[in-house]
């Protein structure tokens, strides 16, 4: 079980990373434009540096959802690798099934 604290922080950081997505993307554009002026890429990427840290999509973590666990997260059932192998066995993850060969 992650800290509570830590799953809290990257709770935030998704709520901020929401709250700016559309204006970093806006500015990302800016950027990448080759028909954009030297003055106005100068200033998007000034504004983009004075954006919060945390805004930014790489800073979320992906966590397990159950117990926040962040390390060996399984995307497609969205938790870890742990987790995954205790539903699996349970059977409680339809479809799912234990290979042997």
């Amino acid at each position: 079980m992650a800290k509570q604290s830590k799953i809290a922080k990257n709770e935030r950081r998704k709520v901020l990373v929401a709250r700016y997505a559309a204006r970093r993307a806006e500015l990302k554009e800016i950027i990448r434009r080759p028909s954009t002026s030297d003055a106005e890429r100068a200033a998007a990427l000034a504004e983009l540096r004075r954006q919060p840290r945390d805004a930014s999509a790489t800073r979320v973590r992906n966590r397990d959802s159950v117990d926040g666990r962040p390390r060996g997260h399984l995307r497609k059932f969205g938790m870890s690798r742990v987790r995954m192998r205790q539903q699996a066995h349970a059977g409680f993850l339809p479809g799912v099934t234990k290979s042997s060969w």
